[in-house]
């Protein structure tokens, strides 16, 4: 069992930086695929940024790609999403979301509003 905690989320004008943060548990920690993915209201989750390994190549959503960073730390059993030059349109709930030995784990969420 993998139980993931999200963090980070709140109100930011646009334009303004945030940084999610989402711990996880376990002792393999670095062997879960990590994404983050995020629901705006009255819409489906949508994928935003994945990474499999520490310093791996990480993949992103078009929409987000220049402005967000994906990293983890598996010291710290923890994947980060650095979102920068926020937009209106970014407003979600963010989910962090862990993949390991062929099982999907969520976090609980954690909202981020960009005010214009």
């Amino acid at each position: 069992q993998v139980q993931l905690v999200d963090s980070g989320g709140g109100l930011v004008q646009a334009g303004g930086s945030l940084r999610l943060s989402c711990a996880a548990s376990g002792r393999t920690f670095g062997t879960y695929s990590m994404g983050w993915f995020r629901q705006a209201p009255g819409k489906g989750r949508e994928f935003v940024a994945s990474v499999i390994l520490q310093g791996g190549m990480a993949n992103y959503a078009d929409s987000v790609k220049g402005r967000f960073t994906i990293f983890r730390d598996n010291d710290k059993n923890t994947v980060y999403l650095q979102m920068n030059s926020l937009k209106v349109e970014d407003t979600a709930v963010y989910y962090c979301k862990a993949v390991n030995s062929g099982i999907t784990y969520w976090g609980q969420g954690t909202q981020v509003t960009v005010s214009s």
